[in-house]
């Protein structure tokens, strides 16, 4: 019957193992590649530019000039976050279509393209398959960054969506550290293998083409979207154990009713929708907060703080892996606490604790000349910036989107919150050099003032939304709005179950369960 089938005689919401195992494949085969190309370029750099000047010679017969070669190298890093934009903004249309799973495997077909390019380069003696490799891999990394966040937030039950929508951060961390690591020149960090390097990230890529698709789909877009209550029962079962799945189901059919519409929002529409106001501006601002808190720009500063801090220079690299080890264990702190103590505290906190080291760092920089103990300053106010990131900053933001917003509206925001991220981080770069040369010791002033605003907008309008249903979290941003969330959907059709060789799909309406059906 249709209540033996669904009800357990305990119900719970434990971690398992299917859980576990998609959240890091999903993370491992595209997450991880996110923070390892934004590292991969630093240790071959010299290598790179070497192999753009050498191609000069032999095309045209003459190198390139300082500016120009400058200029190569810079749109060689840049291009990345270009092609991050792009993919952000495709994110919508792909989750619609090809589902959240289905947009993580086929996407897959980007890195290996991007792969191809950029590891037979130099045999082909071409930069601009090095640029191109670049862009791809950035559109990868653009629908990445949005998607397994969405993915996870959606098969997690919600005492447990905290922990999983942190996984990814987790892994960019690793991603970093891994291109850390073997970008020494012990490893990989030697002229001969810089193609190698780059194009390294074919293999998780291809663990996770292999295994994620014997995992399903979301459930709740396999029920909101596609209507299909045998393949979300099917689902439910494989992520849970022990469950209340009809439970989990009713929540379901509760979201579906509050929806006008299951038809996936444009973002046109999400920002005229008066009902999300106060949604929309939350995740505008910590998307914008994350990149514009000071951390990408700080790497523009660590070789130089090391140094000053009276680390010989051949040392320095094993100094930066060691920022790239606390960088993971910030993120283990994360996601082993963000359940115990939620969202709110560890994003307010590190914020805070951000914008605090931000201006430590400027203080360091412009005493060290009389003091000389305040370059140990500086060196522990990186680590401090870094940690405080990767405890909150660097997940949570992407964890929120997910949690703010119903299905209709999710795609919708993930492209807002996205693309707001990838132009910010181009933004950093772009500007950074400028506010350093004008500002000078003072630039990371205006990191602390970024800080300090996001943590104080965290704190008087992002309510906390541990353990709480994605339908709850719409209702308690409702009652900041004018406009009831419930306005015009006093005369929706109920869902039917329609019976279909003992199963069923969905007609328009809500769910009912017949206990007195049975399942063959």
């Amino acid at each position: 019957k249709w209540d033996q089938l669904l009800v357990p005689k305990k119900s719970s919401h434990h971690l398992t193992s299917s859980l576990l195992a998609v959240a890091f494949l999903t993370s491992f085969g595209s997450s991880m590649l996110y923070g390892y190309n934004l590292a991969v370029v630093n240790s071959p750099a010299v290598y790179i530019k070497d192999f753009y000047n050498r191609t000069s010679v032999s095309r045209n017969g003459t190198g390139l000039d300082g500016e120009a070669l400058t200029l190569m190298y810079s749109l060689t890093v840049s291009v990345f976050a270009i092609g991050g934009l792009l993919g952000s903004l495709m994110v919508g249309m792909l989750v619609t279509r090809f589902g959240r799973k289905g947009t993580v495997v086929n996407s897959t077909v980007l890195v290996f393209i991007a792969g191809s390019l950029m590891g037979f380069s130099r045999i082909c003696g071409s930069p601009e398959m090095v640029i191109f490799g670049r862009f791809v891999t950035g559109i990868h990394s653009g629908i990445s960054l949005s998607v397994v966040p969405m993915y996870l937030g959606e098969i997690a039950p919600k005492n447990l969506r905290g922990f999983l929508g942190l996984v990814p951060s987790l892994f960019i961390c690793a991603g970093v550290f891994s291109a850390q690591i073997l970008g020494l020149h012990e490893i990989l960090g030697k002229e001969d293998h810089w193609p190698l390097f780059l194009s390294l990230v074919v293999i998780p890529t291809f663990i996770q083409l292999m295994l994620l698709p014997w995992f399903p789909e979301s459930p709740r877009y396999l029920l909101i979207e596609k209507h299909n209550v045998h393949a979300t029962i099917i689902a439910l079962k494989w992520y849970r154990a022990k469950c209340n799945i009809q439970s989990e189901i009713e929540e379901m059919q509760e979201e579906q009713r509050s929806l006008s519409s299951v038809e996936t929002v444009s973002v046109w529409r999400l920002i005229l929708d008066p009902l999300v106001r106060w949604q929309l501006l939350s995740v505008v601002v910590i998307n914008i907060g994350m990149q514009l808190s000071g951390i990408d720009a700080l790497w523009f500063y660590t070789n130089d703080i090391f140094k000053n801090a009276g680390i010989p220079d051949p040392e320095i690299q094993y100094t930066t892996v060691g920022t790239g080890a606390i960088e993971i264990i910030a993120g283990l702190i994360g996601c082993f606490t963000i359940e115990k103590l939620g969202r709110r505290p560890l994003i307010i906190g590190g914020f805070l604790v951000m914008g605090f080291c931000c201006a430590g760092i400027t203080l360091s920089l412009v005493l060290q000349v009389h003091l000389p103990f305040m370059r140990y300053v500086s060196v522990g106010c990186v680590v401090g910036i870094i940690a405080g990131f990767c405890i909150g900053p660097a997940g949570v933001p992407f964890l929120i989107t997910a949690e703010l917003f119903k299905q209709s509206h999710r795609p919708a925001a993930y492209t807002v919150g996205g693309s707001l991220n990838w132009i910010s981080n181009f933004t950093v770069g772009f500007v950074f050099p400028f506010l350093q040369m004008s500002a000078g010791s003072y630039c990371y002033l205006v990191f602390c003032c970024v800080c300090l605003a996001v943590a104080a907008f965290v704190f008087f309008v992002i309510p906390e939304t541990k353990n709480k249903t994605f339908v709850e979290i719409s209702q308690m941003f409702a009652s900041k709005e004018a406009v009831p969330e419930t306005q015009g959907l006093g005369h929706l059709d109920q869902l039917k179950l329609r019976k279909m060789n003992g199963y069923g799909t969905l007609e328009n309406g809500s769910l009912e369960f017949d206990s007195s059906s049975s399942v063959p």
